[in-house]
């Protein structure tokens, strides 16, 4: 058997032995929409008749916030702005392009420098727009307090102290968010670092997983945030792996969330009969294996499908090298995933650190092997082994005893499972 995977913006060609059982898991199919730009008018226009007091606040408003997320998400920006902006302009007519600021929210990701916003953000569709990168270390912040988890919430001044706040995201599995979308675009994307990281020590939570919301304390902190802030308008959009749109939503942003993920699930739960001894997952390709840091989501969702003590074999190019320099100082100090799992539990969280400890927590659970463009040297320091596609997997089926079951992942960052009974 032979399969083509996304790797980075192409492909990579995988050989499954004829001794080993090979089984593609894919997400369930979801019929794009037509129109990206007739829904996204649609859904806006739909809030017209439907969300007077929405309309009420945007007539009133003489400044306004736009959270967009960084190139790390898919999201179709450029053919989205355009159409709020005339939307907004159509409610209010007074209100001037210099009164709008565009904030390209990537929370703890690195700040971005003025051609790389200009790339994600076009004068040609922001106009007179104040575009800006968030920095969740050195942008001003507004403070709003504590919420009942003890998270501070300090958002961007930018995008706070505007008098409409409008959040773009995209819904997604996350592995200890449950989903993203909502308000996340603002608390995490627009939010300091004290706020992502007290948000994020969450994790530890029984219910902190993939496709989980109620009851999940880091989604429901995350939530508790977004209404303390107050953000008006969430506009979500539901994507497929090839990255086409299949539900556009706007609206409250909690409301949006709640239908969103019942699409997300319904398009990237995937019921399995039983785990497989050997895994190979793709993180789908760019952006999602942008960066090591990235494609640690599809390495974790991908372990939730392979028996204990399988093995794993990650696609992830990574053409932005390790993603995090906290991440990578930290881990290089010690020689096992072991001794980084007792450690992390000892010193307490800590943002980049984390990534360590969730990167341990698969590997020393599975024999994990990554093909990617990073120097085997600086793979080895994060503990992870470098390898050849279809060499590795040979290897791995000619040591297995028996007729060995193998999943292939080709959306690994989204994808996740669940067992049958």
């Amino acid at each position: 058997m032979n399969i083509d995977l996304k790797y980075g913006t192409g492909t990579v060609n995988i050989t499954i032995p004829e001794t080993a059982d090979g089984v593609v898991l894919e997400p369930n199919q979801m019929d794009p929409i037509a129109s990206v730009k007739d829904e996204v008018s649609s859904v806006l226009a739909d809030l017209d008749t439907n969300d007077a007091a929405l309309i009420e606040r945007i007539r009133a408003a003489s400044t306004v916030a736009i959270a967009i997320p960084d190139e790390t998400r898919p999201l179709p920006v450029k053919t989205v702005l355009p159409i709020l902006l005339d939307w907004l302009a159509d409610k209010q007519p007074g209100l001037n392009a210099e009164q709008i600021t565009v904030i390209v929210g990537g929370g703890l990701h690195p700040p971005l420098d003025e051609q790389t916003l200009r790339r994600l953000v076009p004068a040609e569709i922001s106009g007179a727009c104040t575009v800006i990168g968030h920095d969740a270390n050195n942008s001003p912040m507004t403070d709003y307090g504590y919420t009942s988890r003890g998270t501070p919430v300090r958002i961007n001044k930018h995008f706070a102290d505007a008098q409409l706040q409008i959040v773009v995201g995209q819904i997604d599995p996350h592995q200890f968010v449950g989903f993203t979308g909502g308000s996340k675009g603002a608390v995490i994307g627009c939010g300091s670092s004290e706020t992502i990281e007290h948000n994020h020590s969450l994790m530890f939570g029984d219910l902190a997983r993939v496709g989980v919301l109620h009851g999940n304390p880091v989604r429901e902190d995350l939530n508790e945030a977004g209404e303390m802030v107050g953000i008006d308008l969430a506009l979500n959009f539901i994507m497929a792996p090839t990255k086409e749109v299949v539900q556009v939503l706007a609206g409250e942003p909690l409301k949006m969330l709640l239908a969103g993920a019942k699409t997300c699930a319904a398009l990237y739960g995937v019921e399995i009969e039983e785990k497989f001894d050997i895994m190979i997952a793709s993180c789908g390709g760019y952006p999602k294996d942008i960066c090591l840091y990235q494609a640690q989501k599809g390495l974790n969702l991908a372990s939730q499908a392979v028996k204990k003590g399988g093995n794993i074999l990650l696609l992830a190019a990574s053409t932005q090298g390790v993603g995090d320099d906290v991440y990578f100082d930290y881990v290089s100090q010690f020689t096992s995933p072991e001794e980084v799992l007792t450690d992390f539990k000892k010193q307490g969280f800590r943002m980049g650190a984390h990534k360590a400890y969730l990167f341990g927590r698969t590997l020393s659970e599975f024999e994990v092997a990554i093909s990617s463009e990073l120097d085997a040297g600086v793979l080895q320091k994060c503990h992870l082994r470098a390898a050849e596609p279809s060499k590795v997997i040979g290897e791995w089926v000619a040591n297995f005893e028996g007729r060995p079951k193998i999943g292939i992942i080709p959306n690994a960052n989204t994808t996740y499972f669940y067992e049958r009974n």
